[in-house]
């Protein structure tokens, strides 16, 4: 039943949805994709990254046009940030990304449980 087409499209809006408020629906769509699909991980990565670039360049869009985002302010994180995705994809394909999984597992958790616990600090 999780892996039907209706539960799938219910499961991609949710996690876009999530994506457009900046909450990493990214992060959960591997997961998704992994634990529930059993896709394995090369798969769910290429799948994620498909998902991630529209669904970010509408809310770009959306926040250019709110006035949030400045774009002269995020230029050099554009140009870096492209800069280390083309060094990572090359990295990633001459290396054994299976190291990777059990690091980034705990990131995952260690971000979760911070959201979970954290509470912003009153103004006095």
């Amino acid at each position: 039943m999780l892996t039907s087409f209706p539960v799938c499209v219910i499961v991609g809006s949710l996690l876009g949805f999530l994506t457009g408020m900046g909450v990493g629906g990214g992060s959960l769509l591997i997961l998704w994709l992994t634990l529930v699909l059993t896709l394995d991980q090369p798969a769910a990565r290429g799948i994620n990254l498909l998902f991630f670039l529209p669904a970010s360049a509408i809310c770009c869009v959306f926040r250019l046009r709110q006035g949030k985002l400045k774009l002269r302010e995020c230029l050099p994180a554009i140009v870096s940030g492209c800069i280390a995705a083309v060094l990572g994809s090359l990295a990633a394909a001459s290396m054994n990304t299976e190291l990777l999984r059990k690091p980034f597992g705990i990131l995952l958790l260690a971000t979760g449980l911070r959201e979970l616990l954290y509470r912003p600090h009153r103004r006095r």
